[in-house]
């Protein structure tokens, strides 16, 4: 390839000529590389330079970081507009945050916020790119958790283009950016970041994008990201002002979300797509929708499509706080540890009744509880051709033991007496004296046991119990339905669903649920498949009131 027309993110020095004006090698500059000398003085006087000369001559210019290890310690970098830091790529350029000679300062690697800069749609960055390094944050200690201890902190950002970044062990968030329009992020990876958030701290995700700044729409495109073991999102969109519109415009497509609090959380979003993305071993859901964020506004109108939501410690996919119109179409919700789907409102947030939801040809399996569970009010909802079999496969009875034959270790406890049903004390909450597990799985011996939070691969804080330490596990309901209305449903279209149980032994004990607490009010409940569940069809706590009852396979009488 010609000489110039490399790029300085492909690992070679541009040509010599005009190009050189606009391209830094960070080397010739003042960075070592070398993994001792502090670099961050230098980093922040090259961005400086090239951020007054973008001011004046308005031509972007590039800062590249050839193969190294740049420590940056004991302050972070604050950042300008048009300067882009491009690497050779996570592995060969590193970048080891530290802060042991100024222990106060959370010590991101680059950061430009609003409280901080004044950064505001009036004082944004424009035309910075992000690409091809690594960023270690492992080496951030502090006395308190700080929400700027990032790898990334940019807020109000126009056509910023973030790429192939490998982020980890942040204390706060790893790409913790805000606001950012007409923007790309793509091909992160982030782990274990947030591992000094409590998890009921606000940051300390993986990726943690704040929205709204920019009015109702936020052109943001995320996509090819991977998120594994954060603290409390893998990725997540929170709205930022209480009275601010919920933005328009974002995407979530191609993303891996594994082994965090949440998988995919939105907080405030308005017709957020999210498609084509993995969500599994997440220790609360795989997907939220509520009201967790700090201005307790969640999501609406979004759309969740050909997702797998699989093996998540509780719900797969939780949908709460908010005022409606979400669709979940044409996705894999399995083996999680409570239920498939659940509406339900969480406490703090507004308990809005949610308008027009749509469940549309998902397949629902295997699931511990109930495949579809609404604990929340729904007017207009419709669950439409979809597949729910197989699931409260937590039927275990309660069961209890001790001494010789029982051990643990990290992630597990084994009975050699027992003889438990497959999967059957899924979800459930271990209890061994004082110290409690949840099963994420089990054989007919082993318990296999969930993280006691993201990041770790232990069960336990501290060491396993003794060999021979005395366990119990609660029993499991009694009603486990592919649908349950544990509230009110208002003038539900419930068609062309396929609820049953083809295991041996069935677990899943009706088709259809409403109880003591639920209603279906002028519902039309039509052409759905209900025979086949491990005890009936349907149970009615509630007789449903009003509406169509027709056509409904194993309800040989209209309610």
């Amino acid at each position: 390839m010609d000489g110039s027309r490399r790029r300085a993110g492909d690992g070679g020095r541009p040509a010599a000529g005009a190009v050189d004006s606009l391209v830094y090698d960070a080397r010739e500059h003042g960075l070592t590389g070398d993994g001792v000398t502090n670099d961050q003085p230098a980093l922040a006087e090259l961005v400086d330079m090239a951020g007054a000369a973008c001011a004046a001559d308005g031509r972007p210019r590039v800062i590249h970081c050839p193969p190294g290890v740049y420590s940056i310690r004991d302050s972070g970098t604050v950042w300008r507009s048009g300067v882009s830091l491009i690497g050779a790529g996570s592995g060969a350029t590193r970048f080891v945050l530290s802060n042991s000679g100024n222990p106060a300062d959370p010590t991101p690697l680059a950061f430009f916020t609003a409280i901080q800069h004044g950064a505001g749609v009036d004082n944004h960055l424009a035309d910075c790119a992000f690409a091809d390094f690594e960023i270690d944050g492992s080496g951030v200690a502090l006395a308190e958790y700080d929400v700027l201890a990032k790898g990334l902190g940019m807020q109000y950002v126009l056509r910023g283009r973030f790429r192939n970044l490998y982020i980890h062990h942040t204390a706060a968030s790893g790409f913790g950016c805000d606001f950012l329009q007409d923007s790309v992020v793509e091909g992160i990876v982030a782990v274990g970041c947030g591992r000094l958030d409590s998890g009921e701290q606000i940051g300390g995700a993986g990726l943690g994008i704040g929205i709204g700044g920019w009015g109702a729409v936020e052109r943001l495109t995320i996509t090819g990201c991977t998120a594994v073991g954060n603290g409390t999102n893998g990725v997540f969109l929170e709205l930022q002002g209480r009275d601010w519109t919920p933005p328009r415009g974002i995407r979530i497509t191609n993303c891996h979300a594994e082994g965090n609090r949440y998988g995919i959380s939105d907080w405030g979003a308005d017709g957020l797509i999210v498609a084509a993305c993995t969500m599994i071993g997440n220790q609360v859901a795989g997907y939220d929708v509520s009201g967790l964020g700090t201005t307790s506004v969640a999501g609406r109108g979004g759309i969740v499509t050909a997702c797998v939501v699989d093996g998540n410690v509780r719900d797969g996919i939780s949908i709460g706080n908010t005022p409606g119109r979400y669709t979940v179409e044409g996705n894999r919700i399995s083996r999680n540890g409570r239920h498939g789907y659940r509406q339900h409102n969480l406490p703090g947030g507004p308990a809005h009744a949610s308008t027009e939801m749509v469940l549309d040809g998902n397949d629902i399996w295997g699931n511990a509880l109930d495949g579809i569970r609404v604990d929340g009010t729904l007017v207009d909802a419709a669950l439409l051709d979809n597949r729910i079999r197989d699931n409260g496969c937590r039927a275990a009875p309660a069961a209890s033991g001790g001494g010789a034959g029982v051990t643990y270790t990290a992630t597990s406890l084994t009975d050699a007496a027992a003889a438990w049903p497959p999967d059957g004390h899924r979800g459930k909450l271990l209890t061994v004296g004082v110290r409690t597990a949840v099963v994420a799985a089990n054989t007919a011996t082993e318990l296999v046991l969930a993280p006691f939070r993201p990041g770790v691969t232990a069960a336990w804080i501290g060491d396993p119990p003794a060999p021979g330490t005395p366990y119990s596990l609660p029993g499991a309901p009694a009603v486990r339905a592919g649908i349950s209305l544990n509230a009110p449903v208002l003038s539900p279209t419930i068609r062309g669903n396929r609820v049953w149980d083809n295991q041996d032994p069935k677990t899943q004990t009706h088709g259809l649920w409403i109880t003591a607490d639920g209603s279906c009010v002028s519902g039309a409940v039509e052409d759905n498949d209900l025979a086949g569940n491990a005890v009936a069809a349907a149970r009615f706590d509630t007789a449903p009131s009003g509406g169509r009852w027709e056509r409904d396979h194993g309800l040989d009488d209209h309610p």
